[in-house]
């Protein structure tokens, strides 16, 4: 299990996740990730930037997001889930792991950061600027959260064929 968290959202959400998978595992930023092609299946977490994966998670994608390998993602967002722009931006990371058989996807919104707030009230962008004033984000991801990441991870187990 590998993610990339920069406020703390996506590893909160990868320590969920990594608790319901059985056996032998790790859990580590996908920086420190030396050779995923050992692993059965691999659960990769990453944050939304800028209405979608950033360079990183795109590079860190096509590393690990290859043919035959069976990938689970999970994404933090600051958005709230009904929010009618989260759909083509999740789309993105679909996109940029379809090298591998994806077995899996989960996103949840996350607290959105001082800065990331800043940036958007300083946006040209009245929606965004909007986003900042109403941000319901705070205390995210909640419990309630948290347990639909372990539902995830128990069902993309029994999909891989794998025993929770």
């Amino acid at each position: 299990m590998a993610y990339i968290s920069e406020s703390g959202n996506t590893k909160k959400v990868a320590q969920a996740i990594y608790d319901e998978v059985p056996g032998e595992k790790d859990l580590m930023p996908i920086c420190d990730v030396p050779d995923s092609s050992v692993y059965d299946l691999v659960f990769l977490g990453f944050p939304v930037h800028q209405s979608g994966p950033d360079k990183k998670a795109i590079m860190r994608m096509s590393q690990h997001c290859v043919s035959g390998r069976k990938v689970a993602l999970f994404i933090t967002h600051g958005a709230p889930e009904d929010a009618p722009e989260l759909p083509e931006w999740l789309d993105k990371f679909k996109k940029a792991a379809s090298g591998a058989e994806l077995v899996g996807f989960f996103d949840c919104q996350g607290q959105m950061s001082k800065p990331v707030k800043m940036v958007l009230r300083l946006s040209r962008d009245k929606k965004l600027r909007d986003w900042a004033k109403i941000d319901n984000s705070q205390g995210q991801p909640d419990e309630s959260r948290i347990k639909k990441a372990r539902e995830f991870a128990r069902e993309v187990l029994g999909k891989a064929g794998q025993k929770s």
